[in-house]
């Protein structure tokens, strides 16, 4: 059984702990357990049952009407609301409730109900990444078993690799590199990032996680390759964020170096051909080819 601290129910419900304690008092429809410490605690059942709370009330119920319910009312209710297409919270919500279960059909029902609504992109960056994030964040204070992060991960990529498949073969030859360094083995982004690439034409040679140095240089030499598309989340390459980019961009002075991700943030170097994308907003200008030479010149960094 995974237990959870009031905190880590305000993280997923998207309500205050201090606002769950005075539900608690005054409506006394959920009671949480406790601990010989006298600290509340809650388990995967708790945490279901205030996820479809929090979804009935972040859809306009008030509390006095969900107190009011049965517990098949309440699930009863969930069910029968239609969401709009905006209302990300409560989506999310629903995703928490089948990974909870690691009930796969429903995590991918609720996932082809949100892209019917709101589209691909907008239920991978509004719904996807938030929920990954708060699901990560229990995983690294050890209050949620990895499996469950493993489950939804491996859900979601799969979902953009056919995707991807979906847009078919791009007519010309490979322009851009895309590669996660050795030891980051985070590579949904760059998934999602190749996905959006080979939307907008361009060509792309997908190398995925935890890819050596020597491995890039040897695809980077084929012909027609001018990028090399590099993104890190916690920068495990061994080395620091600068020196990498330095040893990569000095052994291909000919090929524009593309930095994205939490973990090129701190980077304080600048070189010629490195261009960090710092923001969504500029990835997408990139993929895009929105301005490519005026974004280049903005995103290096000072001395």
């Amino acid at each position: 059984m995974t237990s959870f601290t009031i905190r880590d129910i305000e993280n997923l419900t998207g309500i205050k702990a201090h606002t769950l304690r005075i539900w608690e008092q005054r409506y006394e429809f959920f009671k949480s357990q406790r601990k010989e410490s006298k600290h509340r605690f809650y388990d995967n059942e708790d945490l279901k049952k205030l996820l479809r709370i929090s979804f009935l009330y972040h859809n306009g119920w008030k509390i006095s009407k969900i107190a009011s319910l049965s517990e098949a009312q309440v699930l009863d209710n969930v069910r029968a609301i239609t969401v709009a297409g905006e209302n990300t919270v409560v989506f999310t919500a629903r995703l928490l409730e089948a990974a909870v279960d690691f009930n796969e059909n429903a995590f991918h029902a609720i996932l082809d109900e949100i892209i019917a609504k709101t589209g691909f992109e907008k239920c991978i960056v509004e719904v996807c990444y938030p929920y990954l994030k708060k699901i990560g964040l229990l995983w690294s204070t050890n209050n949620i078993i990895p499996a469950q992060e493993h489950f939804s991960s491996y859900i979601v990529q799969n979902r953009i690799i056919v995707e991807t498949e979906k847009l078919g073969a791009v007519p010309k030859k490979p322009e851009i590199l895309l590669a996660c360094p050795q030891g980051e083995f985070h590579e949904l982004p760059l998934l999602f990032i190749n996905y959006l690439l080979r939307k907008y034409g361009w060509g792309t040679v997908f190398l995925g996680a935890n890819v050596k140095k020597n491995e890039i240089f040897t695809v980077a030499g084929t012909e027609g390759i001018r990028y090399i598309y590099l993104h890190l989340l916690t920068n495990f390459t061994g080395y620091y964020a600068d020196d990498y980019f330095e040893d990569i961009c000095k052994q291909f002075p000919d090929k524009i170096i593309i930095g994205s991700g939490e973990g090129i943030q701190g980077l304080q170097r600048s070189f010629v051909n490195l261009n960090v994308l710092r923001s969504d907003q500029q990835i997408y200008n990139f993929i895009r080819k929105t301005n490519l030479s005026a974004a280049h010149n903005s995103s290096r960094l000072p001395s």
